[in-house]
């Protein structure tokens, strides 16, 4: 995992093994770091805010970092999962993916929703996850998306 971006009670990385690879658009996950949170209902009000404001910039900035890199991001689909915590006996961490979608995709067509098979099917097999230079330009667009006064903290509170 690629650190892009933290927060309060956030951490925004890029997946190593992705589930929508580079080309057809990225993959990346915002994680909560208190270990005892299994899913959205059990966010404080604070921290909700927080994942909301954070999803919204994260969504945004990765569809126009992308477009800057030339993959010509079309939709975000963005999606709360957590079920393969279960498959060893875990115990569930809330995170949520956001996935860029473009048309023409081969892996995971676009407007199809994203096909997740278990990892050990080998469908992920030679899927590619952001670079760092796609890291860097998301990033950037993450600072310049934040000042907007859509997403300014005092509208949030």
């Amino acid at each position: 995992m690629a650190l892009i971006y933290e927060t309060k009670n956030f951490i925004v990385e890029s997946n190593e093994k992705p589930f929508v690879s580079r080309e057809e658009g990225g993959h990346i996950k915002i994680k909560i770091k208190d270990e005892t949170i299994s899913d959205r209902t059990k966010l404080n009000p604070e921290q909700a805010k927080e994942f909301m404001r954070l999803s919204m910039i994260i969504g945004e900035a990765l569809e126009k970092g992308m477009k800057l890199r030339g993959v010509d991001i079309i939709k975000i689909n963005y999606q709360d999962m957590g079920n393969w915590y279960y498959k060893n006996g875990g115990k569930p961490l809330f995170h949520y993916h956001i996935f860029g979608r473009v048309l023409g995709a081969s892996k995971q067509p676009f407007p199809e929703s994203v096909y997740l098979p278990d990892r050990a099917t080998g469908f992920y097999d030679g899927f590619v996850p952001l670079d760092d230079q796609d890291i860097k330009e998301i990033q950037n667009q993450i600072e310049i998306i934040s000042q907007q006064p859509k997403y300014s903290l005092k509208n949030w509170n």
